[in-house]
């Protein structure tokens, strides 16, 4: 059967499902009780900004299932986090919990809005009305919030704290906190160690030294820097980096240490003198043996992917790669690592930093990183081992093993 060419990113989640639910023989009503939110939430957020004028934005929070455990994910500030957008990562996030076997569901926010343009005050006054608006709906054992595109670990303390005046204390609502609050060390650069982890795992499994090998990184924001430096000490070269300024290119591998301090000065790495300006359309484009876009999805669609020259494409970011994309880079022989397992360290860490507050132990940063290994390269594993059982991509497989554990815990739990 054709795969469209255009679909929605909602649609693009679903027709991997669908795909998993054919392979397992799922029958109609489980698929269509997985697939629907559970709970589809839309707020509206009036806030007076510094002008004095007032401003009303959007905002969501999608609760996919929790099935498995209470749901979880980010909650992004971004101009294109429409309903569309929020749902599909929703979804994806209980496929990503399902695949890694922590005990979550999955769920996703948004606020449709540009945090860049904004001042601190308009956005510490949006998020607590976000967070008022939504406080009924979440909780540490119903639906856990965590940073994403746009938000931080500010984000977060603002989100904890407006919870926390109708609640009581309650640290463990929301993940991705500074560590004065409950935080969990290792928790920022989790996203990027995750990335890292699994370059290094396929690097064996498709038997590409990793010394040496070239690295490109489309998004340089805080899951890119981290995976760009983890690789960088691990071997790699990094030969090209973007965001949204534009890229940067150097054959012989770029100093990240150079790079960043040129992007801490200006904003971005435009312009950095220890490379050659490149476009993000060429950066996908160059030869490397590893291409990590981790910026916004789509980045990879059926109009580029004949373009793509890397050996292995590794979703650093959400559906970066629509189908009609990677149906093109199957054919041409380029296998694609799926979202749900490489960047599945972010919600993993989230897991920990939760179980934290729950107990009121905190864990030391070396503990962290052996459980987050251990629990991903378990996971990368299974997927390797049944992509070459099935003779299926590594999607196919990360699908397929997530939702046989969603639908097990649904069919014990007993249909409506």
């Amino acid at each position: 059967m054709a795969i469209p060419t255009e679909m929605t990113p909602f649609q693009a989640v679903v027709y991997y499902f669908d795909q998993a639910c054919d392979r397992l023989g799922v029958n109609d009503e489980i698929r269509a009780l997985m697939c629907t939110p559970d709970r589809e939430v839309r707020v509206e957020l009036p806030v007076r900004m510094d002008d004095g004028g007032l401003q009303v934005f959007i905002g969501y929070r999608i609760q996919h299932n929790n099935a498995r455990g209470p749901y979880k994910g980010g909650v992004r500030y971004h101009p294109e986090a429409d309903e569309e957008e929020v749902r599909a990562l929703a979804s994806l996030m209980t496929w990503k919990t399902a695949l890694v076997d922590i005990p979550f569901g999955g769920a996703k926010g948004g606020i449709q809005c540009d945090p860049r343009s904004m001042s601190s005050r308009e956005l510490q006054t949006m998020t607590r009305r976000f967070t008022h608006s939504i406080c009924q709906i979440i909780g540490v054992n119903r639906d856990v919030p965590a940073p994403d595109v746009g938000t931080n670990a500010q984000t977060m303390a603002w989100m904890m704290a407006a919870y926390s005046e109708e609640n009581g204390y309650s640290p463990g609502v929301v993940t991705g906190k500074p560590m004065e609050l409950g935080g969990s060390p290792g928790r920022n650069e989790a996203t990027g160690k995750g990335v890292s982890l699994m370059v290094r795992e396929a690097a064996e499994g498709f038997q590409i030294p990793l010394r040496d090998a070239t690295v490109v990184v489309q998004g340089f924001g805080n899951v890119g820097s981290w995976a760009a430096k983890y690789l960088d000490q691990m071997g790699c070269r990094i030969i090209a980096v973007s965001d949204v300024s534009g890229g940067v290119r150097n054959g012989g591998g770029l100093d990240l240490d150079g790079l960043q301090a040129h992007l801490d000065s200006t904003g971005g790495v435009f312009g950095f003198s220890g490379g050659d300006a490149v476009t993000n359309e060429e950066l996908l484009a160059l030869e490397c043996d590893f291409l990590v876009p981790a910026a916004l999805g789509g980045a990879i669609h059926s109009g580029n992917a004949a373009n793509i020259n890397a050996r292995l494409v590794v979703e650093g970011a959400n559906h970066p790669v629509t189908p009609g994309a990677e149906a093109v880079l199957t054919q041409r022989g380029i296998p694609c690592l799926p979202d749900l397992l490489v960047n599945a360290g972010g919600v993993t860490v989230s897991y920990f930093e939760w179980a934290q507050n729950i107990q009121r132990f905190p864990w030391d940063l070396e503990r962290v990183n052996k459980e987050l290994e251990d629990i991903l390269v378990r996971a990368y594993r299974a997927v390797e081992e049944k992509a070459k059982a099935e003779n299926i991509t590594f999607r196919e497989s990360a699908f397929a093993i997530a939702v046989e554990r969603v639908v097990r815990a649904v069919e014990l739990q007993g249909l409506p």
